[in-house]
């Protein structure tokens, strides 16, 4: 059964309010009927040092992609995977995580995709509720056994591929929408050309797709991690709107903070199909005969990149 939404007055001017709650709604709502709470962090090991009361953990790498294929889980080990976590189809999920919600939003974009109904995340995610005080636990909730239909993944509508890619460079005239570079600006120039915390998210090559720009995910969040005001978001992302807004593909480094800015375009901004390329930079760069261009400025739209950049 659904709980209802957070109505604090700060989320008003997002295009859909109902998928953020916050740190004061999710402690009144604690052990609410119908109400599950997934904490999923970049960091595995903080749920073990104390999580939100009634918190169950999901390792998105762990357990919401395919390790051998890189791919997301199909329907069948996504149904497993709710029964175990006692997750039911009707539950109101609500996912934080650390970092400014990067891995969990990519959690929640997983249950987009197997069309879960209700399914939000915590506006300034684990340091929110951490810098507040608020109360943790190490105990781990005993999930119980669900419930959940084996359901068809949908692609379709939010997820896009490496040949698609491939495929809007070679086609004549605009293309509708915009791809998107969600990394950071050393990231996308090709000046940071190797990535060290992370060595299986290494690429042999560094600067970013023909035509994308540039706004990094970290944009849309404050110094709080918590979510800009919507007025501050416009502005941000304005280059977007200019563009055309809806229709564009966002990408990052394997598909994680990309699923970030895509809640920030669909779910805060309204923005129609907008979707991820979740291969992203570890599967363009590594790829034989993928273009890419090293040395634009972040931030500009295509028309006015190219003569800056260079292809290689």
């Amino acid at each position: 059964m659904p709980v209802a939404p957070d109505s604090h007055p700060s989320f008003g001017l997002y295009a859909h309010p109902h998928r953020l709650v916050t740190t004061q709604w999710l402690s009144a709502n604690i052990g609410a009927p119908g109400l599950r709470i997934v904490e999923s962090d970049e960091d595995g090991l903080l749920y073990d040092i104390g999580h939100v009361p009634g918190a169950i953990k999901i390792d998105w790498r762990a357990e919401l992609t395919e390790p051998g294929t890189r791919d997301v889980v199909d329907g069948v080990r996504f149904a497993e995977l709710m029964r175990e976590k006692g997750i039911g189809r009707e539950d109101t999920v609500v996912v934080y995580g650390d970092k400014a919600n990067g891995t969990a939003a990519a959690v929640l974009w997983v249950f987009e995709l197997f069309g879960h109904p209700d399914v939000r995340l915590l506006d300034g995610g684990r340091e929110a509720w951490i810098s507040e005080g608020r109360d943790t636990t190490f105990e781990v909730p005993r999930a119980g056994l669900d419930e959940y239909p084996v359901l068809e993944r949908d692609d379709a509508g939010a997820r896009a591929f490496l040949s698609e890619i491939r495929e809007r460079l070679t086609r004549d005239g605009d293309e509708p929408g915009v791809l998107l570079d969600v990394r950071a600006a050393g990231e996308y120039s090709g000046d940071l050309d190797r990535i060290t915390d992370r060595p299986e998210e290494q690429s042999l090559r560094a600067g970013h797709i023909p035509t994308a720009i540039n706004i990094p995910w970290t944009a849309a969040a404050g110094p709080d991690g918590r979510f800009r005001p919507r007025a501050e978001l416009d502005r941000r992302y304005a280059a977007l709107a200019a563009g055309g807004g809806s229709g564009a593909i966002v990408y990052c480094r394997i598909g994680e903070r990309s699923a970030h800015t895509r809640f920030v375009l669909t779910a805060l901004l309204g923005l129609d199909d907008v979707r991820v390329y979740d291969g992203s930079w570890t599967e363009w760069a590594n790829a034989v005969r993928a273009p890419i261009v090293r040395g634009a400025e972040p931030g500009v739209l295509p028309a006015v990149m190219r003569p800056a950049a260079r292809i290689v």
